[in-house]
């Protein structure tokens, strides 16, 4: 079974060659095989050179693809959906907020063909957790609850990076998103569709936005306007 890890990346070229050699030591049982999909989503710094050296360090395994103005993190994921060859994926951010040691217990359901997709939950477990900002904490648990409410699902943290799914699923649902609003439409999405869907709980070191945190309240705004819009509009199948 391949793995493939897709990675958006804006201006993160402080993180990447640690966050990179994280997710390429990783050994995950029933996975024979590792892709890492990087899409830069128009980098102002120094980032696209280190996506150059790291793909020469390891051209087999990172594919890099490059978007010529920042379009956003629901952009970049499209392509590189579209570009990945694995059995089946998980999304990992540039920088070191999330930790991919823990990819075995993310995919094991999957890998057990117990589940077609796996979130991460930051909320749960006894992993350790990063101290920080309250009201942001509070934000994703409004909008965990009112994407709850409507999709009638039971998550705890649905705004997580760490989500997980079969190829074949994510490649047969379109993501209109452009920026954040991919969590809140593939969850109303995949809640649709009637998925098999597992949370497990993942350790979480959070950074400040001096460190390059980027979601803001608009992002959260906009992030309820999704998933108003998603629970009215069925757009779950590529036609």
């Amino acid at each position: 079974m391949k793995l493939s890890v897709l990675m958006p990346v804006y201006n993160e070229e402080k993180w990447l060659n640690k966050i990179v050699g994280r997710v390429i030591k990783q050994k995950i049982p029933g996975i024979s095989a590792m892709e890492l999909v990087m899409v830069d989503d128009g980098s102002t710094d120094g980032t696209k050179k280190v996506i150059e050296k790291l793909r020469g360090e390891f051209p087999d395994i990172i594919f890099p693809y490059y978007q010529s103005t920042n379009s956003g993190k629901g952009a970049a994921l499209q392509k590189a959906i579209s570009h990945m060859t694995g059995d089946l994926c998980i999304i990992q951010d540039g920088d070191l907020e999330y930790d991919p040691a823990e990819y075995e217990l993310i995919l094991e359901p999957i890998i057990k063909n117990e589940a077609d997709c796996v979130y991460g939950s930051r909320f749960i477990g006894s992993q350790k957790k990063r101290v920080l900002f309250y009201w942001h904490s509070l934000g994703n648990k409004f909008l965990t609850l009112l994407s709850n409410m409507l999709t009638n699902l039971n998550f705890t943290d649905m705004e997580t990076c760490y989500k997980a799914f079969r190829a074949d699923l994510i490649k047969s649902i379109p993501i209109r998103s452009k920026r954040f609003g991919f969590e809140p439409e593939i969850t109303a999405k995949i809640a649709k569709r009637e998925c098999r869907i597992f949370e497990v709980g993942i350790s979480y070191s959070g950074r400040t936005y001096a460190e390059g945190k980027k979601i803001n309240w608009v992002d959260g705004v906009k992030a309820i306007l999704t998933i108003l819009k998603f629970w009215v509009v069925d757009d779950s199948v590529k036609k």
